[in-house]
């Protein structure tokens, strides 16, 4: 033990000499350390990703390291759909306000289960992995390591000891000038030159030994390592599983708010209408900015509805397909999303299309009148981008 605490001081002083291991060796020591590093930062940065709020995951770790579930969390998504459910029947579910809080409301908790499906997924396929490598095979690299290296001082020590008996035998073993050097001396420099054979036969079979534990377990070091090549293949796996999750979740997320846009669209001029009723002042506020740049046919009236006579408007409900466009202000807009007619009288929309729009008397403003070819419907604003 002396000798191996003298040989890590002489090392670090730089007065001993140290075996170097071959470079495929030391490329796997670097490799299996960028990994670790890397792999750390990556474990870390995606639990931020999935849980921003930092005393919750100092939760999650104690639960963890405890061996005890955790606790079902409500996400945020969750809690804002409960306040605004709960706003919603404060201020009358049958309000064009309590209404749209109730449809914002259902829509949050379909985007909080979403994203809690989200983080369960991920954890599972994705952190577990990463924190069973640096937990399980990771540690055990570790170990191997520094038995390597403590095998390594062991054989170093060996060397110096070997090399400073053969120095001394050497000394020892020099042939005396028999007429100056007196019988007792003689005597006694060739008892000192057996001492130190033995002495240099000891620290050759001493090692030998360290020299085959060394290389036993530079062995058992070197698979551990070359063994990392298999982790970054499940690891990419893994990846590859994250990546396929956050995918779905935003897909989810997307069709959710497609949803309640619609939902909104659709409901907006019952909205209008109600608000308009319970509040004068509102009827003479300025129409939407998109409605207002686009030119307006002349005024339609309700007429009684006569058998065979098409009529534009029949019980007060605007017919889109009965009424011609304006003889010149058109415009052309652009699709933006999707858009899945509801009835008869809306006109379904493809993303990245190009349709003609205009508006009508009496119209809400959140809807226009859209002609594709022969096609024509209501279409809502918020799906175009006005052109010219």
């Amino acid at each position: 033990m002396t000798a191996f605490f003298l040989q890590f001081t002489e090392e670090k002083l730089g007065q001993a000499e140290k075996t170097e291991l071959d470079a495929h060796f030391e490329n796997l020591l670097a490799r299996a350390d960028c990994t670790k590093n890397w792999t750390e930062k990556i474990l870390r940065q995606t639990e931020v990703l999935l849980q921003p709020n930092p005393s919750a995951r100092v939760e999650e770790f104690l639960y963890e390291k405890l061996d005890r579930k955790v606790p079902s969390r409500v996400t945020n998504g969750e809690l804002l759909a409960q306040y605004m459910t709960e706003a919603a029947n404060d201020f009358g579910p049958g309000t064009p306000y309590g209404k749209t809080l109730i449809k914002v409301g259902e829509t949050q908790r379909r985007l909080g289960a979403a994203e809690r499906e989200f983080i369960h997924s991920a954890s599972i396929n994705f952190l577990t992995p990463l924190r069973n490598f640096l937990e399980g095979d990771w540690r055990t690299i570790s170990k191997e390591r520094r038995i390597l290296q403590n095998r390594r001082l062991d054989l170093d020590a060996c060397k110096a000891r070997l090399k400073k008996a053969k120095a001394a035998e050497a000394k020892a073993a020099a042939v005396p000038d028999f007429q100056e050097t007196r019988p007792r001396n003689y005597v006694l420099s060739a008892s000192a030159s057996a001492l130190w054979s033995d002495e240099v036969e000891k620290a050759e079979h001493e090692l030998r030994l360290t020299q085959t534990e060394f290389d036993r377990q530079a062995e058992v070091t070197r698979l551990l390592l070359e063994g990392i090549s298999s982790t970054h293949v499940n690891h990419l796996r893994c990846l590859h599983e994250f990546v396929e999750s956050q995918t779905n979740y935003y897909a989810q997320c997307y069709q959710f708010m497609l949803d309640l846009q619609k939902q909104l669209g659709r409901f907006s001029g019952t909205f209008v209408g109600n608000a308009e009723s319970a509040s004068p002042a509102a009827a003479t506020s300025p129409p939407a900015v998109a409605a207002a740049t686009l030119p307006a046919v002349p005024t339609i009236p309700v007429v009684p509805t006569i058998v065979g006579v098409p009529n534009t408007v029949a019980e007060g409900v605007l017919n889109p397909n009965e009424v011609k466009p304006p003889a010149s202000g058109t415009r052309r807009a652009r699709v933006l999303y999707d858009y899945e007619a509801a009835d008869s009288t809306e006109l379904a929309l493809l993303a990245d299309e190009m349709i003609t729009v205009y508006s009508l008397p009496g119209m809400d403003p959140d809807w226009l009148i859209g002609e594709r070819g022969n096609q024509k419907g209501k279409v809502p604003v918020t799906y175009l981008e006005l052109l010219s």
